[in-house]
């Protein structure tokens, strides 16, 4: 899967005009006459800056990570991390230990299958596919297959739950809400940034009432609203990118999982070697 161009395109000038904004000064007071005191300053409105703020990620930590693993789904569940991978042939859900990156177990995929996101609900996983609109219900933490197969229209990429709905990406600029009993759709979020539509929207994790996904073929997170589908944040993960060095055009910054429980969170992408404990740092620009 490959894109030739993607709509995303950062400009620089909002920290610039934040600097000059907080260095504008007042006007000069307005001459009275003698016997009045003098007016007050009066302030230039603050201006608005246009575009999406863009944060920086600060790295706090580097663990392990399977260099040859197709990520397409990352997440915390019932206290552990599991990941899915992609592929035909090579398509698994996996139980990984964080400090070590080993497979702690692990469960494959039909070899006609790409594996793609997964989603934790009451104690167990649900994983879907890309192109034949199937998934599955998995035991926790033996991996095991239960219940009958999952139907959906439509592609599957990402996947995360907000504690009523999972919620399913599937590269266009829409997020569907599934039903986690039924897996039927329930509700539609058209996802926008300054008023247009954000597509490719890849890998999901919902984090305190906003829901962050991968934008497939870029370094970049969005933060979006549930509420309202807009972008209200965009994470640069460019660095992190850069630091990991593969050349091969498939190895995108895909997976964003966190823990709750220790209020961490963490990234990685396809074929990369190290899983990334990140903080979501200081605003560096804005997307336009």
């Amino acid at each position: 899967m490959r894109v030739v161009k993607v709509a995303l395109v950062l400009g620089i000038a909002g920290v610039a005009a934040v600097s000059a904004w907080q260095a504008t000064p007042t006007r000069a007071p307005v001459a009275q006459a003698p016997a009045l005191p003098a007016a007050a300053p009066v302030t230039d409105p603050a201006p608005v800056l246009a575009g999406v703020p863009v944060y920086a990620a600060t790295v706090v930590a580097r663990m392990p990570h399977d260099p040859s693993a197709f990520t397409e789904g990352l997440l915390f569940c019932d206290g552990a991390l599991y990941e899915s991978t992609g592929k035909e042939g090579a398509s698994d859900i996996r139980r990984v230990d964080l400090a070590t990156g080993k497979v702690a177990a692990r469960a494959r995929l039909d070899p006609a299958l790409f594996g793609e996101g997964i989603g934790c609900w009451n104690k167990g996983l649900l994983s879907v596919t890309w192109k034949t609109g199937i998934g599955f219900r998995w035991t926790l933490p033996a991996l095991k297959r239960t219940g009958a197969p999952l139907r959906y229209a439509g592609e599957g990429w990402g996947m995360t739950g907000d504690g009523r709905a999972l919620i399913l990406s599937d590269g266009t600029a829409t997020l569907r809400r599934m039903d986690p009993a039924t897996f039927a759709e329930r509700g539609r979020i058209a996802v926008t940034m300054n008023g247009k539509p954000l597509k490719q929207l890849n890998e999901l994790e919902y984090v305190r009432g906003r829901i962050l996904a991968n934008v497939w073929m870029t370094g970049f997170i969005a933060r979006i609203d549930p509420a309202t589908g807009k972008v209200d944040g965009i994470v640069d993960l460019r660095p992190i990118v850069a630091e990991v060095g593969n050349a091969d055009p498939d190895a995108v910054a895909n997976g964003i999982a966190y823990d709750a429980a220790g209020d961490r969170l963490f990234v990685t992408g396809k074929y990369w070697p190290t899983l990334f404990e990140i903080r979501i740092g200081e605003e560096v620009g804005r997307a336009r």
